[in-house]
């Protein structure tokens, strides 16, 4: 029999009973829809942690205290950690232990409120140097200035603040000039950002900047840092700076060899492999759950071609007798079910970036993100076939089935 009326035969098949048909190819689209609106959201959250990271600028190493998580015990001791102190900077800073580091910036996080007059907001305040987020992010004040190394080293009680910072404590006026509070203590307001957003990792907006020394001599009480944000002079020197922060650190925290790093080196290459791996792995896990359902739409298309069969025994009986082979009937059989899952797989393709796309629109203008839509093509291709693949597998046995009756017995099937 030739392909061709074999298909024309499945397509009448499918077309007389086409609200079972439907209903069967939907348990395979909802399946692949699942399939690609994950693999979308997938490779753009992908994309979206890849920007933020090329944000940090390739000359950009961040060393966080705590040793390398390897479960959530050490997450947790890495937030508690003390291992970053003011002694590693100076050592850093000294060229014959790292030659190419320009600028090591302590950062520390502030918990709480800040305040003006009657008015309260909770930012993300942050103690640090304003210049280097200045130079890191290309970001600068709409009105006033940055701080630099000398508020830092006075101990000084000043602040830079954000678009929303400023709209919530001051509304339609100007906060320059003006004293906030935070933790208790009076801070002038020296500069004031524009509405910016999300930069790199850090939401702008809603950030407050204060002198690192001030953070921790008043507010914090603390001699230890959060994190270090290092400043490489090229690019190209990111990987032997990395080994020389590595053995400077070990070397200041009295390590011996064989003890485990109480701290941790980012890289920005290193970190974007490393959330890469995870998405990805998320993403296949994920698509591995969902392939579940579709074994299960697979099972249901199987259900109905045996009861399509059942139906059209006569039918069968018929054709057999009129001269078709069993290869032929198993040929239409199978036909039917890789259709009726091709149908479901493209149906559930454009459900699917469908979905994802009215995600990526609500996600665009509900949040602050810099999303990007994005349909992989090798989940579209890979779904579909997978999707054609269920039809083989489960058609087969109704279409051997088909293919074995008798003819004499089916013609007298009631």
């Amino acid at each position: 029999m030739r392909i061709d009326y074999a298909f024309e035969l499945a397509v009448r098949g499918l077309g007389t009973k086409p609200s079972r048909t439907f209903l069967t190819l939907l348990g395979i689209a909802i399946g692949v829809a699942a399939v690609i609106a994950i693999a979308s959201l997938g490779a753009g959250t992908r994309m979206l942690i890849t920007n933020e990271i090329s944000g940090l600028g390739a000359d950009i190493l961040a060393v966080q205290p705590g040793r390398q998580p390897s479960g959530f015990a050490d997450i947790a001791s890495a937030l508690y950690s003390k291992s970053l102190t003011q002694r590693d900077i100076d050592a850093l800073l000294r060229k014959g232990n790292a030659p190419h580091i320009v600028a090591v910036v302590p950062n520390v996080l502030v918990p709480g409120s800040v305040t003006y007059e009657n008015e309260t907001y909770y930012p993300q305040t942050i103690g640090s140097s304003a210049d280097f987020y200045e130079a890191m992010f290309d970001i600068h004040p709409s009105e006033g200035e940055m701080f630099g190394d000398e508020a830092v080293r006075e101990n000084a009680s000043i602040a830079v603040i954000g678009y929303k910072v400023n709209q919530e404590l001051f509304g339609d006026a100007s906060g320059y000039g003006k004293k906030i509070t935070i933790g208790g203590r009076k801070f002038r307001v020296t500069g004031v950002l524009p509405k910016l957003g999300q930069v790199a990792f850090a939401q702008i907006d809603e950030m407050v900047l204060i002198p690192h020394t001030t953070a921790m001599k008043y507010l914090l009480g603390q001699t230890h840092f959060g994190e270090l944000m290092v400043r490489v002079d090229d690019p190209d020197h990111v990987p032997r700076t990395e080994y020389d922060i590595e053995a400077t650190l070990r070397d200041v925290h009295g390590l011996e060899q064989g003890d485990d790093n109480d701290f941790v080196v980012r890289t920005p290459a290193a970190l974007m492999e490393q959330v890469g791996s995870i998405l990805l792995s998320l993403t296949l896990f994920l698509a591995a759950v969902v392939a579940i359902a579709l074994l299960v739409g697979g099972i249901g298309i199987m259900n109905m071609m045996l009861v399509s069969v059942a139906e059209r025994t006569r039918e069968i009986g018929l054709r057999k007798a009129v001269g078709a082979g069993e290869g032929d009937i198993l040929l239409q059989f199978l036909f039917e079910a890789m259709l009726l899952t091709l149908l479901g797989g493209v149906l559930g393709v454009v459900a699917g970036a469908c979905i994802a796309y009215g995600a990526s629109i609500a996600i665009l203008t509900y949040s602050s993100l810099d999303w990007t839509f994005v349909l992989p093509l090798g989940a579209v291709a890979g779904a579909v076939a997978f999707s054609v693949c269920i039809g083989l597998i489960f058609g087969l046995y109704p279409a051997r089935k088909a293919s074995k009756k008798s003819p004499m017995e089916a013609l007298r099937y009631e």
